[in-house]
């Protein structure tokens, strides 16, 4: 099957066919076509020639810069010194916690 707009022609093949017909496919792929994969007419894959790798990033600060250029992360408005963090506990009076610790430890009879 072929799916065609203005600008672009596609070629689709369901399972079942890709199947029956993988080289025939993969010599599209060779030469520059791509091709949808369908399952009861939803694209579910596309089979497309590679295209070049982009060079591997030192660290997950370039990992991080790297999505923040392609729009994929947007960065924080402060800088990460200027975070702060506030925990609230739940209202226990202080040493509540061991208490009830002690309480059950005894319990048991360890």
């Amino acid at each position: 099957m072929v799916t065609s707009d203005y600008f672009s022609v596609v070629k689709t093949a369901g399972i079942k066919q890709l199947k029956a017909r993988l080289s025939e496919y993969l010599r599209l792929v060779r030469a520059g076509e791509t091709v949808l994969v369908t399952d009861r007419d939803q694209v579910i894959a596309e089979l497309r020639p590679v295209g070049p790798r982009p060079a591997p990033r030192e660290g997950i600060d370039d990992l991080l810069d790297g999505l923040a250029e392609s729009g994929e992360l947007t960065c924080a408005v402060l800088p990460k010194r200027d975070w702060t963090w506030s925990v609230k506990g739940l209202g226990f009076p202080e040493g509540a916690a061991v208490e009830l610790l002690n309480e059950l430890r005894a319990e048991r009879g360890g």
